[in-house]
């Protein structure tokens, strides 16, 4: 028995056994695979998720693993023109580059060490659900949970289980991802690790991405126009990659091992719904896109960290079940808004452009230089600019404070500030200086949003009252 059984053992399912485990409850997370897979994919941390991994004191152990790079911005469609997320109020505006794997054992760690329990090597093969919760049949044992949490990835065992469609649209490519070693390289071979523009190389209608991880050690993603996309059911073989960087990098780059590779497309498909009864889906379970921008990782860990609080809230008695439902409400739109922005990036980034493409690449790269425009798709790119459409409208206030001390934020609770000395003293409220541009008082949700913010003082009925209420509990 557990209070929520968790569905894969990635960045998304171990943020949600991390939380969950922060608030006392009791989480089982069960994997399919034996072993982390040690792939270097998904890697981009985005300033946005830095900021909710900095509430709770993760950011700086996956900092220690982190990939030496230039501090330059994300990318939109690949074009050379860094995203400048500077132009935003953020501690971080730069991506972090962390291997995936690396990302999880923090993570892991994190869960365990909060009393959290993860299983390799159990499959689940069946999904019940009933008036009291759910029931998970996990290798040889039937298990019992209030809720269920599917982070089990783009082919989701338990979205498969439950019947939920996935719509969307297919993929129009397929490409290679490997971590490889290279004997030789020629001049064109990246140095550094710098903005993706730098990093990419097509000739024809063949292209690669070489991205430098130390020594003779590559991140390597790969293609050809009109790739069928059922090549993703063989494996990546030595050959194809060592072909293709002979084709786009010369004769004297030489490939000497592959330590993984596997396949990857730009299908784009989202569930209708987050929630199904007893059962929520987040990451890649609930929505897939093209691969522009290191959108992916960045958006499951969202997903858990919007979620992680609320079903933590629920189980404790400090919330109605109602409050699980805005799970969907707030995530279901950002996600459908990525997958609107990374499919209108495959215009850009076709490897085969047409003529009127390429003038139009020419077009768009001048408007990113212009400040508000590149202000705007940084924010996007980012998720700096997503706040929910919350009261306020101050997402992540906190480290904008001076002086405010950053462990209110570590046990996972909602954190009331009072910026103006306008709040009554028996509330509880942290007193702080008070800041330019934000409220005289703000009510901060445990992921760090604003769910209450006044510039006077305020009527206690109503900041007592729904949605307010179980944050003050």
């Amino acid at each position: 028995m557990a209070d929520v059984i968790v569905v894969g053992a990635g960045p998304t399912g171990l943020t949600v056994a991390c939380e969950l485990a922060l608030a006392g409850v009791e989480v089982l997370v069960v994997e399919r695979l034996p072993y982390r897979i040690k792939q270097t994919k998904g890697g981009a941390i985005q300033p946005r998720t830095q900021e909710l991994l900095e509430l709770r004191d993760l950011l700086e152990p996956m900092r220690a693993s982190a990939m030496s790079r230039e501090p330059v911005g994300g990318h939109f469609a690949m074009l050379p023109v860094p995203l400048d997320c500077t132009a935003w109020d953020t501690a971080h505006p730069y991506p972090l580059s962390v291997p995936q794997w690396e990302i999880e054992e923090v993570l892991e760690e994190r869960a365990t060490a909060l009393g959290g329990k993860v299983l390799r090597e159990t499959p689940v093969t069946a999904v019940e659900q009933s008036e009291d919760g759910v029931v998970a049949t996990v290798g040889d044992r039937r298990i019992a949970a209030r809720y269920l949490v599917a982070c089990d990835g783009a082919h989701s065992t338990v979205r498969k289980l439950l019947g939920v469609p996935f719509p969307g649209r297919p993929g129009t490519y397929t490409a290679m991802l490997a971590d490889v070693r290279l004997s030789s390289v020629s001049d064109l071979v990246p140095k550094t690790l710098g903005h993706i523009s730098t990093l990419t190389r097509e000739v024809d209608d063949r292209w690669v991405m070489l991205v430098p991880m130390g020594g003779d050690r590559y991140r390597f993603t790969g293609g050809a126009a009109g790739e069928e996309e059922q090549a993703k059911d063989r494996p990546v073989t030595f050959e194809e990659i060592a072909e293709l960087l002979r084709v786009v990098y010369g004769e004297q780059t030489v490939l000497a091992a592959v330590d993984n590779a596997s396949w990857f497309g730009d299908a784009t498909r989202q569930i209708e719904s987050y929630r199904v009864g007893d059962v929520f889906f987040a990451g890649e379970a609930a929505h897939i896109h093209p691969p522009f921008g290191g959108q992916g990782l960045n958006l499951g860990v969202q997903d858990a960290f919007n979620l992680g609080w609320k079903m933590a809230a629920v189980l404790r008695g400090r919330a109605s079940k109602d409050l699980l439902d805005t799970y969907h409400a707030e995530r279901h739109p950002v996600g459908a808004w990525v997958l609107h922005i990374t499919q209108a990036q495959r215009v850009f980034a076709n490897p085969r452009p047409s003529a009127d493409v390429i003038e139009l690449r020419e077009v768009f790269t001048d408007l990113m230089r212009l400040p508000e425009a590149n202000r705007h798709l940084a924010g996007l790119m980012s998720g700096l600019s997503h706040s929910y459409d919350l009261p306020g409208d101050h997402p992540l206030v906190g480290h904008r404070v001076p002086g405010l001390d950053p462990s209110l934020f570590l046990t996972g609770r909602p954190v009331l500030l009072d910026l103006g000395g306008i709040l009554p003293p028996d509330l509880g409220a942290t007193r702080a200086q008070s800041v330019d541009g934000l409220p005289q008082a703000v009510l901060v949700r445990p992921d760090g949003y604003a769910a209450w913010a006044a510039d006077t003082a305020p009527d206690l009925d109503a900041l007592l009252g729904d949605p307010c209420r179980p944050l003050l509990a």
